[in-house]
């Protein structure tokens, strides 16, 4: 039985508390930068907004759905019962799994690798049970299911991003009216946004709420309730507001869709319904009268799919959309913020959670339910950690990979988030940096060849998608690999449960 008044126990309660807040640390610069890397890199929000935005929904994500996925974390990689008796040793090799999940996930954020907090965690909980009970009671059909997840995530939030993608470039950006027709959609997106957000809360939530009472089709009525409420403010609220204030908008007036920044004198101008073309700067082939100029603005529609330089359509995207999308961006960020606090916060302190239920319980079966206030705690050092060294990982997912607009930005967003949802309530760790990488990679490789970008393969840099795959792939092996080195060390230097001394210092 395990004597949780020692010394020695108190001891790694406390070093579980200090390391998994590092590790925390280290998926807040690391991982968070999913959540909100698209949003920085489209030029939607500041690093320190999403600074802001992040600490909110990271940890109401942890505390209102974290607790299902921890339980995978903790008891779902290997056979409990192995343990029993042997209280103390399964707590050191819960505190080895943290410092191995700290070391590889700080060691890959100064490096710019967006690598996987559920991976590391898995790895580490693998690797320190190696070092004392071998392959003993591993529990194979649990980590075949949570490793083919893996594999399939990324694929799958992928698919959801190119859905949406076709539909914004086929009903929205390709329209005679984009501006309009993007207006019609918002009240949907914003309302099926709040309905998968609301409804993986309330289906099956927290016992301490007592929404784990409500039945499924109550959890599906009281968020249609919510999501058409909200559809139907923004449709009589803020569609007129976005109408008229894009219509007011120089950035609307001045549609520079196709011009390169050169030190070109000529400047020509052509009213076209009321607006005014600013045709300033632009590539003159063979002359540089006006008249040229006019005629090359006319084939500029014509040639803008094709063209491969700095005002094209795949890199940026007409003003008046991206000023739709700019605000739903914001807001399907704080969803995958939310998300990802669901299912990585719970993963990082997930150890540290199975510490404090065997001191408590004085067992190694961990009946209790996840403590809230450890998920708060792993939520906080997660923000802290994306406030003091998120920038890095952030450059990586925003604007490194393929170039990100306000709508494509939506996209990923939407898709990598319903992804990470359904896998939280369905309590699969599944890689939060997987789903978004998926879905920045599938949504840039599907918009170039639907806008007939003149190199698709181009689109794409995929050799920083190959140091990251890399980075992938090392993940479980490396966290592995020093958890078991450090149940190694601590299991030689800590005193057994049965020999242990009165006092551990």
């Amino acid at each position: 039985m395990l004597d949780v008044d020692s010394s020695t126990v108190i001891a790694i309660v406390v070093a579980s508390y200090i390391i998994a807040f590092f590790l925390a640390f280290g998926v807040g610069a690391n991982d968070v930068a999913n959540s909100f890397g698209t949003s920085v890199g489209s030029g939607v929000l500041t690093i320190r907004q999403a600074c802001f935005l992040a600490t909110i929904f990271e940890i109401s994500g942890a505390a209102l759905l974290g607790y299902k996925v921890s339980e995978t974390v903790r008891l779902g990689v290997f056979d409990i019962e192995l343990y029993k008796d042997e209280e103390q040793t399964l707590m050191l090799g819960y505190l080895s799994a943290l410092i191995g999940g700290a070391i590889w996930n700080l060691a890959a954020t100064f490096l710019g690798l967006p690598i996987s907090g559920t991976h590391s965690i898995i790895g580490a909980v693998l690797g320190f049970t190696l070092v004392p009970k071998g392959f003993s009671g591993m529990k194979w059909n649990n980590l075949l299911w949570v490793t083919s997840s893996w594999v399939i995530s990324p694929f799958l939030s992928g698919i959801i991003s190119i859905i949406i993608t076709f539909f914004i470039i086929k009903f929205i950006t390709e329209k005679p009216e984009p501006l309009e027709s993007g207006l019609l959609s918002l009240p949907f997106f914003y309302g099926a946004t709040i309905l998968v957000n609301l409804f993986t809360i309330l289906h099956d939530g927290p016992s301490f709420l007592y929404l784990d009472q409500l039945t499924w089709w109550a959890a599906l009525l009281i968020a249609s309730f919510f999501a058409i409420s909200v559809g139907l403010v923004v449709w009589f609220v803020v569609v007129p507001m976005q109408r008229k204030r894009i219509h007011d908008s120089a950035d609307f007036m001045q549609k520079d869709v196709c011009q390169e920044k050169q030190p070109i004198d000529n400047i020509a101008e052509e009213k076209t319904n009321g607006a005014v073309i600013a045709m300033e700067s632009m590539t003159l082939k063979s002359t540089h009268d006006v008249e040229s100029a006019k005629i090359e603005a006319e084939n500029c529609t014509a040639n803008e799919k094709m063209n491969h330089s700095g005002g094209d359509a795949f890199n940026s995207e007409k003003p008046e959309i991206a000023t739709l999308f700019k605000y739903l961006q914001i807001l399907t960020a704080c969803f995958g913020s939310f998300a990802h606090g669901a299912n990585d916060v719970s993963n990082a302190i997930g150890p540290l959670i199975a510490v404090v239920l065997i001191h408590q319980e004085g067992n190694v079966f961990q009946t209790g339910q996840s403590p809230y206030y450890l998920m708060i705690y792993g939520g906080i050092g997660i923000s802290v950690g994306l406030i003091v060294w998120g920038s890095k990982v952030i450059k990586t997912i925003g604007s490194d990979l393929t170039t990100i607009t306000p709508s494509t930005g939506f996209s990923i967003e939407i898709g990598s988030a319903a992804t990470v949802l359904l896998a939280s309530k369905a309590g699969i760790p599944i890689s939060t940096t997987h789903c978004k990488v998926g879905s920045v990679i599938c949504v840039g490789a599907f918009r170039a060849r639907a806008l007939g970008y003149r190199e698709p393969k181009k689109s794409v840099d995929w050799k920083l998608f190959g140091n990251i795959a890399m980075a992938w792939i090392l993940t479980v092996p490396l966290t592995a690999l020093f958890s078991a080195a450090s149940m190694y060390i601590l299991t030689s230097l800590v005193p057994s449960q049965k020999s242990q001394p009165s006092s551990f210092f």
